[in-house]
């Protein structure tokens, strides 16, 4: 006995927009990491004028800031992308769990 027995006559639902957003979240997550980096690099490279501590203490904000908004990003794109996965799979061909032959009887029979 096969792993999985697809029914008789299950049909496969049509693709619908979770193919879509599929191909775009790997762009998502580059754009999601890239632009909170490249504002972390340039907050480096062109530093506010002010005291020295100051700018350290802005500086640490802003990469702090930057990395918690790229960590979200990449939650955001993963439960999407689960999303996507659950509505593929469940518009895929229905298949047979436990196929048992059930007893054809008028009435039930007494608790066991």
């Amino acid at each position: 006995m096969p792993l999985f027995n697809k029914l008789p006559n299950s049909v496969r639902a049509a693709p619908g927009q979770e193919w879509a957003i599929l191909k775009k979240l790997p762009m998502a997550m580059l754009a999601g990491t890239l632009i909170p980096l490249a504002i972390s690099f340039a907050n480096r490279a062109f530093p506010p004028a002010g005291m020295a501590a100051e700018i350290q203490k802005y500086t640490t904000m802003v990469d702090i800031l930057s990395i918690a908004t790229a960590v979200t990003i990449w939650t955001a794109v993963l439960a999407v992308a689960i999303g996507c996965f659950v509505v593929v799979v469940m518009k895929g061909p229905a298949y047979v769990a436990d196929a048992y032959e059930l007893d054809d009887s008028e009435r039930p029979g007494p608790r066991m």
